[in-house]
C-alpha cells in the first residue's frame, strides 16, 4: 500500500489537466509514495492521448494510470475509481488546479499526525483562484472574499480549529481512504452540481467524527477564471442540487440548511421572495455585472471597499438559489403527475 492516492476526474481539458500533472511530477514527496489516478469522463481521445505521452515523460509515469469511463459526470468518475486506489489517503483534486512543490507533503504530514494521535481526519487544502495579468475587479473579488470559497475566512482561524463539514472542498481535501469506502464514497446525484463535498464530510464527521482542518501549506491554486455569469449559473445550479439531495440524504440538508427546504411553506416563501425581489435583483445584477468590465485595481487597496462590494452579491445570489430551487421543484412535480 503507497501513502497516498490522487483522484482526479477530467473532461475536455487536457491542457489544464497537463499542467496540473506536472505540477505533481515536481512535488518534494518522493514519487514511489504516491500514485496519480485519473478518470475520463466520456470519450476524449485528446486527454488520452495526452496521458499516453505523459506516462512516458514524467517522472511519476509508472505511478499515473488512467481510465477511459462512459459519461458520469465528475462525481461518478470519483465514486467509478474509489475501488482502483491502492494509498492509504485519498486526496481529492480538480484538474485545473496547480499543486504547489509541497502541496502532498503538507497532506500527508497533517494526515499522518493526526492519524497517530489516534484521530484521523479531513484535511481541507488551500486552493485560492489563479490571479491573472487581466484579472477583473469581479474576478478578484471572487479571489479575495468568500463569495466561492471561505478561504479568506479559514486563513484567520487557529490552525487546529475544527472548521466543520461545509468547509471540505473537493477540488482539495484529503481523508483516509478506507474511512470514505466505510462511508459509501460520494453521494452520486446525476446531472447535478454542488454539495457531494460537504455531504461526504457530514457523512465522514457523523459516523467517525473526522474534524475538517484547513493546511495552508497544502496550496494548489485554482486556475479557473469566473465571471457573473458564472457565479449566477452556480447559484442556481446549486438551487437545483438542494433540493435534489434533500431526496437523497434528508438528514443532512436539514442540519445544513437549519429547516426543510422542501416544505410547502419554504416553497411558498420562495416563490413571494423571488416575485418581491426580482426587481431590485434586476437592477442590482446590471451593475454588478459591470465589474467584470473593471480593472483589479479598480477599488484600491481598501479591504472595506471590497467586503461591501461583495456584500452586493448577496441578494443576487440568495434569489437565483431560490430560483433553482423552485425549478427543481417544479420539475419533480412534473415527473409524479
Amino acid at each position: 500500500m503507497t501513502d497516498l492516492s490522487i483522484l482526479i476526474p477530467t473532461r475536455a481539458r487536457a491542457d489544464k489537466l497537463e499542467t496540473c500533472l506536472r505540477c505533481l511530477d515536481g512535488q518534494t514527496l518522493a514519487g514511489d509514495r504516491f500514485e496519480v489516478v485519473v478518470g475520463i469522463d466520456g470519450p476524449d481521445e485528446t486527454t488520452a492521448g495526452l496521458l499516453e505521452r505523459l506516462r512516458t515523460e514524467l517522472a511519476i509515469g509508472e505511478r499515473l494510470r488512467w481510465f477511459a469511463l462512459p459519461r458520469l459526470g465528475l462525481i461518478g468518475v470519483r465514486n467509478a475509481l474509489l475501488g482502483q486506489l491502492s494509498g492509504e489517503i485519498l486526496v481529492s483534486i480538480n484538474d485545473d488546479v496547480r499543486p504547489d512543490a509541497e502541496f502532498l507533503e503538507a497532506h500527508l504530514i497533517e494526515q499522518r499526525r493526526r492519524i497517530e494521535r489516534g484521530r484521523p481526519a479531513i484535511v481541507s487544502g488551500y486552493s485560492p483562484f489563479v490571479s491573472c495579468e487581466d484579472e477583473s475587479l469581479l474576478q478578484r473579488l471572487v479571489r479575495e472574499t468568500g463569495m466561492v470559497f471561505f478561504y479568506d475566512e479559514m486563513l484567520q482561524g487557529e490552525e487546529e480549529r475544527d472548521w466543520g463539514y461545509r468547509h471540505c472542498y473537493g477540488l482539495n481535501f484529503s481523508a483516509p481512504l478506507d474511512l470514505v469506502r466505510q462511508v459509501g464514497g460520494f453521494c452520486f446525484v446525476p446531472d447535478t452540481y454542488g454539495y457531494e463535498d460537504i455531504e461526504l464530510a457530514w457523512r465522514l464527521q457523523r459516523r467517525f467524527g473526522l474534524p475538517v482542518i484547513f493546511a495552508r501549506q497544502a496550496l494548489a491554486p485554482h486556475d479557473h477564471a469566473m465571471h457573473a455569469p458564472d457565479l449566477i449559473e452556480r447559484e442556481r445550479q446549486l438551487g437545483i442540487a438542494a433540493w435534489r439531495f434533500s431526496a437523497v440524504n434528508p438528514a443532512f440538508c436539514a442540519e445544513l440548511f437549519g429547516r426543510s427546504i422542501t416544505s410547502c411553506e419554504e416553497l411558498a416563501y420562495s416563490e413571494a421572495f423571488c416575485a418581491r425581489e426580482a426587481g431590485d435583483v434586476d437592477r442590482l445584477q446590471e451593475a454588478f455585472c459591470t465589474l467584470d468590465e473593471v480593472p483589479a485595481d479598480g477599488a484600491g487597496d481598501d479591504p472595506r471597499l471590497l467586503t461591501l462590494l461583495a456584500q452586493q452579491w448577496t441578494l443576487i445570489k440568495r434569489y437565483h438559489w431560490r430560483r433553482g430551487l423552485l425549478e427543481a421543484a417544479s420539475a419533480s412535480l412534473r415527473q409524479v403527475a
